[in-house]
C-alpha cells in the first residue's frame, strides 16, 4: 500500500500550491476548488497537467460525449454514469463498448480516482491521464484502433478548437491534450461525505446497531480491514494492493495463459486491449503488468465509497450483491494454487452477514445529488 509522503507537507504543482487546509475543506488549485475534508491528503496533480477551470471544462465536455467513439454511441459517461455513482449501471457484469461489444471487466467507480496510485483493475495505468486514454484506443470500448483517428473524429466536431485553445494556449488538437483535459475533469469528481464518515468522526447516532455491530466485525471476525483499513488521511478504504481470491481461476491453466498473452504483447498487441478482449488473458491480473509470479490471478483492492452503489462485484461482476461478496468471503474464495494467503472461511452466522451488509451501505455518500446536474453535459444528436 503507498501511504503518501507528503502527508505533512504542502503540495506544489509548478506554482500552484495545494493546502491541507485546516478547517477549511477545501482545497485550491490555481482557483480550482477541490471538495477535500481538512484532515484529507489532497490528489497529487502531474506538474505537467495543473489544474485550471479551462481544463477542466473541456474534460467535462469529452468525458460526456459519445460523438467520440466509432459508432458515436460511447462516452466516458457510457460506463461512468452519474446516475449510477459514476459506475456502469446498465445491469451487465462487465461492460459493453461499440456495437455491443462486451468487455472482460466489470467498470469501477471514477468517483475519488484522483486519490489512487494506479487506475484499472491490474493497476496498468499509473495516472488518470492513462487511464482516460486507453478507452479512447481499445477496439472493445471506444473503437479507435490509433492516436490518428482519434484525433481526427475530435476535429470533426468544430466546437472543440476553441476549447483546446483556451485550456493549452493553441487550438492543437492531440490525445495527450484530451487525456489531461479529462484527467483534470476527473479530478474534480471528489465524494468523501457519508454516514461511515461521521460515525469515525464521533457521532454515535450516524449509523445503526446493525451498522455498529458489522463495523465490529469488519475489524475482526470477518478480517476486512486487513485490506479494507480505514486511514484518516486516504479514507478510501484499500490498501492498493493486488490480491488473489481466487474470482475466474476455476480450470485455467496460469502458466498456459501467461506463455499465450506474453507471445500475443510481443507481437505489438497492447495490454489494455488483450485484457478487455480475452477472457482468459484477463484473468492474469496484476501478473500481465508486473510480470511477478505472486501476481497471478491478483486484482487491486477496490475502494468502499459507495460500494452499495456499484453492484455487480469483482472484477468480472460474477458477485451481483453485497450479500454474495460476504459469503464468498465467508467461505474462503476459490481455492487456487496462487490464492492469497489471508483468504480463510470466516463461519460468519446469518446476522452477522446482515450487518456487515449493513455497514457497507453507510459508505454511501449523502451529496450524489450534486453530480447528477451533469448528465445536462450529454450532447444532443
Amino acid at each position: 500500500m503507498r501511504i503518501r509522503q507528503q502527508a505533512s507537507k504542502f503540495i506544489f504543482a509548478a506554482g500552484a500550491i495545494l493546502l491541507l487546509a485546516t478547517p477549511a475543506t477545501n482545497v485550491f488549485a490555481r482557483g480550482v476548488e477541490l471538495a477535500v475534508p481538512a484532515d484529507v491528503i489532497p490528489p497529487e496533480i502531474p506538474e505537467d497537467n495543473q489544474l485550471t477551470q479551462e481544463k477542466i471544462d473541456l474534460g467535462r465536455k469529452l468525458y460526456f460525449d459519445t460523438r467520440i467513439s466509432t459508432d458515436g454511441t460511447v462516452g466516458c459517461v457510457t460506463c461512468h454514469d452519474p446516475k449510477h455513482a459514476l459506475a456502469d449501471g446498465r445491469g451487465a457484469k462487465t461492460s459493453a463498448g461499440v456495437g455491443g461489444a462486451m468487455g472482460t471487466r466489470n467498470t469501477p467507480t471514477v468517483l475519488n480516482a484522483a486519490f489512487l496510485s494506479t487506475q484499472f483493475w491490474d493497476g496498468r495505468a499509473a495516472t488518470l491521464e492513462e487511464q482516460a486514454a486507453q478507452p479512447l484506443l481499445n477496439p472493445i470500448e471506444h473503437g479507435f484502433t490509433n492516436t490518428a483517428a482519434v484525433e481526427a473524429r475530435i476535429k470533426e466536431l468544430g466546437e472543440y478548437a476553441e476549447l483546446f485553445k483556451a485550456a493549452f494556449g493553441s487550438d492543437a488538437i492531440t490525445l495527450e491534450r484530451a487525456a489531461k483535459a479529462i484527467a483534470s475533469f476527473e479530478r474534480t469528481i471528489i465524494s468523501l461525505d457519508a454516514p461511515i464518515d461521521r460515525f469515525l468522526a464521533g457521532e454515535a447516532g450516524a449509523i445503526s446497531q446493525s451498522a455498529k455491530r458489522g463495523w465490529e466485525l469488519f475489524n475482526t471476525k470477518a478480517r476486512c480491514n486487513t485490506c479494507h483499513g480505514h486511514i484518516g488521511a486516504f479514507p478510501l478504504f484499500t490498501d492498493e494492493d493486488y490480491h488473489n481470491l481466487g474470482v475466474g481461476t476455476q480450470a485455467l491453466d496460469f502458466a498456459k495463459v501467461a506463455r499465450e498473452a506474453a507471445e500475443t504483447v510481443a507481437q505489438g498487441k497492447s495490454i489494455d486491449e488483450l485484457v478487455l478482449g480475452d477472457a482468459e488473458a484477463s484473468e492474469l491480473g496484476r501478473f500481465i503488468v508486473s510480470g511477478l509470479p505472486k501476481h497471478l490471478g491478483a486484482f487491486k483492492t477496490p475502494q468502499l465509497r459507495n460500494v452499495a452503489l456499484t453492484a455487480p462485484y469483482m472484477h468480472d461482476g460474477s458477485e451481483a450483491t453485497l450479500r454474495d461478496v460476504i459469503d464468498f468471503y465467508d467461505r474462503g474464495g476459490n481455492d487456487n494454487p496462487y490464492l492469497d494467503g489471508g483468504m480463510r472461511p470466516l463461519g460468519l452466522t446469518e446476522q452477522e452477514r446482515s450487518d456487515l451488509v449493513a455497514l457497507l451501505e453507510t459508505f454511501s455518500s449523502d451529496d450524489l445529488e450534486r453530480f447528477s446536474s451533469l448528465e445536462q453535459e450529454k450532447p444532443a444528436h
